[in-house]
């Protein structure tokens, strides 16, 4: 597999991951093959992680060549000097912005919730199209909690069309087209600092899901059956 890669300058790397993979290795013996490594390979060199998503969330990803340049990204990031936007596809009308400010806290199985004992957290969402029940939606963490915009988004009664952990846990079905990762996407990073301005198109998958959502829009309220909900 070739990484897309987005830009490359002054030791940093940004590439465009595709949904289904991994940043870095996980623990079981069947998810060893990750971005970072694939990257490493394809360059000829090691590179350094400076952030990560998750593995089903598509998007641009920042990776470094040198550990100067991993270092002033790293802190970039923990400084809240990245920007980052991310598109989505969520249940309901999203008519308006929202500007959503709930503290997250560790959940059991690896999940996160709103709690008032956890960290500050604050996520921008801006409309950007409807499809009857369903909405494309711009957004942009101010803070970098993991899963921050998957339940920010449940904890304002949009949850992304289909999420395992936070909302939906069976494949939608739109005629030809199956709903059945996470559509969530980085669209972009900017980190003015490092003069880092990088943007990556939508994948195949979430641009089929979206001009399927034109044809289709999305009933009222959503089936909630069995394995295999199918709109047609």
């Amino acid at each position: 597999m070739q990484l897309e890669v987005l830009v490359e300058k002054d030791g940093l790397v940004a590439v465009a991951k595709p949904p289904g993979l991994l940043v870095i290795p996980g623990r079981s013996a069947d998810d060893q093959v990750c971005a970072r490594d694939l990257l490493s390979t394809q360059l000829g060199k090691r590179v350094w992680v400076c952030h990560r998503i998750d593995r089903d969330t598509s998007g641009v990803v920042l990776f470094a060549t040198d550990e100067k340049a991993h270092r002033a990204a790293s802190m970039a990031f923990e400084q809240g000097l990245a920007k980052k936007k991310y598109l989505a596809l969520v249940e309901g009308v999203v008519s308006a912005p929202l500007d959503i400010e709930l503290p997250l806290a560790e959940g059991r199985k690896g999940k996160m919730r709103v709690g008032e004992d956890g960290k500050p957290a604050r996520t921008l969402v801006r409309p950007v199209e409807t499809f009857g029940n369903a909405s494309l939606v711009e957004c942009e963490p101010l803070t970098g909690r993991q899963h921050q915009i998957r339940v920010h988004l449940k904890a304002k009664g949009h949850p992304l069309l289909f999420d395992h952990q936070y909302g939906r846990k069976v494949p939608l079905q739109l005629r030809a087209i199956t709903i059945e990762r996470t559509p969530l996407h980085a669209a972009s990073l900017r980190i003015e600092s490092l003069g880092v301005e990088v943007s990556a198109p939508l994948p195949t998958d979430m641009v089929a899901m979206v001009e399927e959502l034109r044809v289709s829009p999305l009933p009222d309220p959503l089936p909630r059956g069995g394995e295999g909900d199918s709109l047609k």
